[in-house]
């Protein structure tokens, strides 16, 4: 069984074929800006990407009619559950449509969908997880002000894979376990996953949760007030500080995490007070979906570029580790994710949704 999995990004393409659960050819193909100025839209793109998609098969000597399915990068639909969704036309027509928002993944749905037709009627198109995969319980929606409801927006993919992951190294189903899962990256994402549910989450995206590499997370409410009225700021200066110029950009200048890590094994104080103090809020973080979980966690995962980090592991860890077993799967694993997901669904043992 062989899975093309598909992840549009800004300004790459990442392609990968799997032979079963074997990686067996990826490329990451970058876009420069003289290749994607001619496109005013992101959706205009999709012609260029799909063909550029083809001619790397072809240079790798890998024939389209090898392909059994296509998986795509989920983009910004509706909110739906986690799971592997078939595309299908409701699903196209709001990739075109741009229902969420405008962002390169929805070329992920569409360009698979396209290459699968391609290579005949048997082979399925798919996208997996996508960022705005909603299954919060209505009492976690609940934020204070009526006008603010709290949403779901996180690094859905790589939660749901590695908590998958980690229940079938367990012998398990995913739907058997209660896990906190922690996906460390530009973004910090903590997901309370209750049975194959991911029942309350940050925000990842836009100022919910800890601090991150380049996101403020959750700031004191009064004095972010203040300083949104304080007339030294428009409003595009105070959502770059919230996203894009938050977290350690604001305190140590940068967002590379490994930049940090490496300053502080050098014996940069103030870089590891500030990267200890990321440690710390997302230990918060943990502990209190713990409490959703009425105590009974089957284990944490750390997962993410972070958690490469063995000293902002530990760090964590020390905090942590009274609730139960931390699990540690580092870096991003999208292409993984996705094509373990089509994988799985098409083995039987993930079910296949249907977009409405």
């Amino acid at each position: 069984m062989r899975i093309l999995a598909i992840n549009p990004g800004s300004t790459s393409t990442k392609i990968a074929v799997f032979e079963e659960n074997k990686d067996i050819f990826t490329k990451n193909i970058k876009h420069t800006v003289e290749e994607l100025a001619p496109y005013k839209k992101i959706i205009d793109q999709y012609d260029f990407r799909r063909d550029v998609i083809v001619k790397e098969l072809e240079a790798a000597k890998i024939a389209l009619s090898s392909i059994t399915a296509v998986v795509g990068r989920g983009g910004l639909v509706k909110p739906i559950p986690g799971g592997v969704y078939r595309v299908n036309d409701a699903l196209i027509a709001d990739l075109k449509a741009e229902r969420m928002g405008e962002h390169a993944s929805n070329l992920g749905g569409l360009i698979a969908r396209e290459i699968a037709r391609k290579i005949g009627d048997t082979v399925d198109a798919f996208i997996v997880d996508p960022v705005v995969v909603d299954e919060m319980e209505d009492i976690a929606r609940i934020s204070g002000i009526p006008e603010l409801p709290r949403v779901s927006i996180f690094h859905a993919l790589n939660q749901k894979a590695v908590a998958r992951r980690y229940a079938r190294e367990q012998g398990k189903k995913y739907e058997e376990l209660n896990l906190i899962v922690v996906h460390m990256g530009g973004g910090i994402s903590v997901g309370c996953h209750r049975k194959g549910r991911v029942i309350d989450v940050n925000n990842a995206l836009d100022g919910d949760g800890p601090f991150s590499p380049e996101r403020s997370g959750g700031v004191p409410v009064g004095q972010m007030v203040k300083l949104c009225f304080s007339g030294k700021y428009t409003i595009d200066d105070i959502k770059k500080k919230i996203k894009g110029k938050g977290g350690l950009v604001a305190y140590l200048g940068t967002n590379d995490a490994y930049e940090v890590e490496q300053r502080v094994q050098k014996g940069d104080k103030e870089a590891e007070h500030i990267y200890r103090a990321m440690a710390y809020q997302i230990a918060k973080d943990v502990g209190a979906l713990s409490t959703v979980l009425c105590g009974k966690v089957d284990a944490i995962i750390l997962t993410g570029g972070v958690a490469y980090d063995k000293d902002f592991v530990g760090w964590l860890k020390e905090r942590i580790g009274f609730i139960s077993p931390v699990v540690v799967y580092p870096g991003e694993g999208e292409m993984t994710a996705l094509a373990e997901a089509g994988y799985y669904a098409m083995k039987g043992e993930l079910p296949i949704r249907d977009y409405a």
